[in-house]
């Protein structure tokens, strides 16, 4: 294994450290913040119904908490359905929804980048760099 590869090693060891944060901290969401959550989207049919999994461990919080990301984050195609209501996601609180926002990007980015560094491994062991 050369230097270089082992150097992707730790960069894939550190963003998988990173995804156990922002597990932590939608574990942290789940158990502190769901009932603020659950009170302002009350009249969301697309979180209502995910609502019982809430006494279901952490497993079914991170579950109902995928689905109020959901639908914070991209409000227009459940709006369009009527899973969601309108009056309900404007009077979401903005620090939450900031929070909300920010954990998906997270979760997107660290895995985008998991996907880069073992591609770039690949390459890297393909032409023993």
């Amino acid at each position: 294994m050369t230097n270089t590869a082992r150097l992707v090693g730790y960069l894939c060891s550190a963003d998988i450290f990173g995804l156990f944060i922002l597990l932590s901290v939608a574990l942290h969401l789940a158990y502190t913040k769901m009932d603020t959550m659950l009170s302002h989207l009350n009249n969301c049919p697309s979180v209502m119904v995910r609502e019982p999994f809430k006494n279901g461990g952490p497993w079914g919080r991170l579950f109902l908490l995928s689905g109020i990301i959901g639908v914070v984050t991209a409000p227009h195609i459940y709006l369009r359905d009527g899973r969601a209501s309108a009056e309900d996601l404007i009077n979401f609180p903005a620090p939450l929804k900031r929070r909300l926002i920010l954990l998906k990007r997270g979760a997107w980015g660290l895995l985008g980048a998991m996907g880069a560094f073992v591609l770039l491994y690949k390459i890297i062991v393909a032409y023993q760099i």
